[in-house]
């Protein structure tokens, strides 16, 4: 605004745009004005990429709740063994569990280990993994190796549901 004022009061004073000073100071206006507007330009663009990423991430999050509970639902799992399991899932220990459940870190224990039955995995790195897996697969209508790793290993139910095709 300074810059644009002083080339106003100068071109007031001179009325011509001959002298050298006047001239860079009127590019120099020019310029400034095409730079703001072109940052506003590109910071709207910044604000509209930036609110279609936060849709796709409530979209991802939403549908990563309903993979969540599809698989509860396939486990069989109990209201409590599910309580645990999105604990375990958000990264809590069993004492942290059995503090914020107000159980015994046995119970907890006990139930984490129905939960890694149920779910045909051996603890919680594997059990957290199925969900990851979950969630770098994006969409592959087709079974991954884990998949296949997982029920040569076990010969039980496999441990996803085939969440694959929605």
């Amino acid at each position: 605004m300074f810059f644009i004022g002083d080339v106003i009061e100068d071109f007031r004073e001179d009325w011509h745009l001959d002298n050298p000073h006047l001239l860079l100071e009127s590019v120099a206006a020019v310029a400034l004005i095409a730079g703001v507007i072109f940052l506003m330009i590109e910071l709207r663009g910044l604000l509209s990429r930036m609110s279609d990423m936060q849709t796709g991430l409530e979209i991802a999050n939403g549908h990563l709740a309903e993979v969540i509970q599809g698989f509860f639902e396939d486990w069989n799992l109990t209201n409590a063994e599910r309580d645990v399991a999105i604990m375990i899932l958000k990264g809590l220990d069993n004492e942290a569990i059995a503090q914020v459940r107000n159980t015994a870190s046995g119970t907890v224990r006990a139930q984490a280990t129905k939960i890694y039955a149920k779910s045909a995995t051996d603890g919680r790195a594997q059990f957290i993994s199925v969900f990851v897996e979950e969630l770098l697969a994006g969409g592959i209508s087709a079974e991954s190796d884990l998949d296949s790793a997982l029920k040569n290993k076990y010969k039980e139910k496999p441990a996803t549901k085939d969440h694959f095709a929605g």
